[in-house]
Order: structure tokens, then sequence, then C-alpha cells
């Protein structure tokens, strides 16, 4: 399973999320640092869209791990809210498609 690891501690607001990201996702230089960038970002890992340094083969998963992410909660629980959400959404565009969801959300 591939996985991307942010550091929940570090992030404070969106600019540090949307930073974390970047560099742990490999978002391209163009990212617009949104949440509806991070969708469109996340939303084709199995195709070969450039949008990600990762290429997921069909069923495989990307676990997207928030360490501390009790830390990420009480700064910025909002956040954290709207990563869960759009985690569900990705993965039901992905059912939508007749493909198994691409994303687990991990918080340690």
């Amino acid at each position: 399973m591939a996985t991307a690891e942010l550091n929940g501690a570090a992030i404070t607001d969106m600019a540090s999320f949307h930073a974390a990201c970047k560099a742990a996702l490999g978002f391209p230089d163009t990212y617009g640092a949104t949440m509806d960038a991070w969708v469109d970002c996340l939303s084709y890992l199995r195709d070969d869209d450039g949008m990600s340094k990762f290429r997921l083969k069909p069923n495989e998963v990307l676990e997207i791990v928030i360490k501390d992410a009790d830390a990420l909660k009480a700064a910025a629980p909002d956040i954290l809210e709207e990563v869960t959400y759009c985690v569900a959404g990705i993965n039901e565009r992905y059912e939508d498609y007749g493909e198994k969801p691409a994303l687990k959300l991990t918080l340690k």
C-alpha cells in the first residue's frame, strides 16, 4: 500500500496543511492550495495525470497517515473534519466510476 505521511503537529492552518500535502503527496507547482484543488489532485490516482507523485495500480490504496492527529484536532479541528469529508467524497467518486476506493485516512 502506498503511504503519505503528514505531521499533524505542524499543521495549524490551511496554508500549512496545503504546504504539507503538496510536499507529501507530490502535488504539482500549479497546485491551487484549496480543498477543491486537493480533491482534484487525488481524484485520478489510478490515471497518469501527473497531479500527484502516486500512481496507483487497480485496487491499490493510498494511505494518508496523519501523525500527531490529536495536535491537529486541537489546533484546527475544521481542517481534520474537512479532510475526512473530502476523503469520503473522493472514495465515493471512485465507486461511481466502478472502482474500489483509493484512499484510506489513518489518524495516529
